[in-house]
């Protein structure tokens, strides 16, 4: 294959990915360590990537603004779903937990059974959904409501999570990285961080799409979160890094 061919296949790979390896380079187009490298030089003195230590991103591109709530809910639903099936899952009887507001952990919510525990969070839609649950006893942190977000936030939400302590925590993000957990909005971000102290098990749901991402407000370190749940094998320099801050991997469909 021309190196020509092998930049076009690189790019595409990003496209799905967002980030590549030089391993992954060497084992997709069965080339040396450092024909891989100078694919990696060519792609960035053409603006195309932004090389990293082991591999390339994506050039960070203008911050675009997140969407409402319900058009994040259609986004990867399929995704979310299975995501949030596994989450559910790792929620036994007697259980105190707290869910974040984010989408990916709805699904989560959705999902939970007749299990009789204590959910703790600060996501109106999360409520109303666990509101029917039976066995469940549901607390509602009270605050100053972001209506596009639908999730509450603000000193008084931070105040009472002071008085919680629990089990485990499902964090949602927009992304994650090796600068830590990011979100949009500092609002979210410090109701999250606030969470993630007060819980003995941090659980992030990511779907693939996250994976190599960073955003605005970082609002943890990898080494603050125990079990990441996504979608997709992430590749060797993530998983990687994951491993050296000791976070465990859960894969709900690992066929890559």
């Amino acid at each position: 294959m021309y190196q020509e061919e092998r930049l076009i296949s690189i790019m595409n790979y990003l496209e799905q990915h967002k980030r590549i390896s030089v391993e992954k380079i060497c084992d997709l187009f069965e080339v040396s360590r450092d024909t891989a490298r100078r694919d990696l030089v060519k792609l960035e003195e053409q603006g195309d990537i932004v090389r990293t230590r082991g591999g390339a991103i994506f050039p960070t591109s203008p911050s675009q603004p997140v969407a409402n709530y319900a058009r994040r809910l259609q986004v990867g639903s399929d995704q979310k779903r299975q995501i949030g099936k596994k989450a559910a899952d790792l929620i036994l009887p007697g259980d105190k937990v707290i869910l974040d507001a984010s989408t990916t952990v709805q699904s989560c919510a959705e999902q939970i059974g007749p299990v009789p525990c204590t959910i703790i969070t600060n996501s109106i839609n999360q409520a109303d959904i666990l509101s029917s649950n039976t066995v469940a006893n549901i607390f509602l942190l009270g605050g100053t409501l972001e209506k596009q977000h639908r999730f509450l936030y603000g000193a008084s939400v931070l105040d009472k999570l002071s008085n919680y302590y629990v089990d485990k925590a499902f964090i949602g993000v927009v992304g994650i990285s090796e600068q830590g957990l990011t979100i949009a909005q500092e609002e979210d971000g410090m109701v999250k961080r606030k969470v993630i102290q007060q819980a003995k098990q941090v659980i992030v749901l990511a779907d693939y799409t996250k994976i190599g991402v960073t955003d605005f407000y970082q609002f943890a370190t990898l080494d603050e979160i125990d079990l990441l749940i996504t979608d997709e094998t992430p590749d060797k320099y993530f998983t990687d890094l994951l491993k050296a801050n000791n976070v465990e991997l859960l894969v709900t469909n690992d066929h890559v």
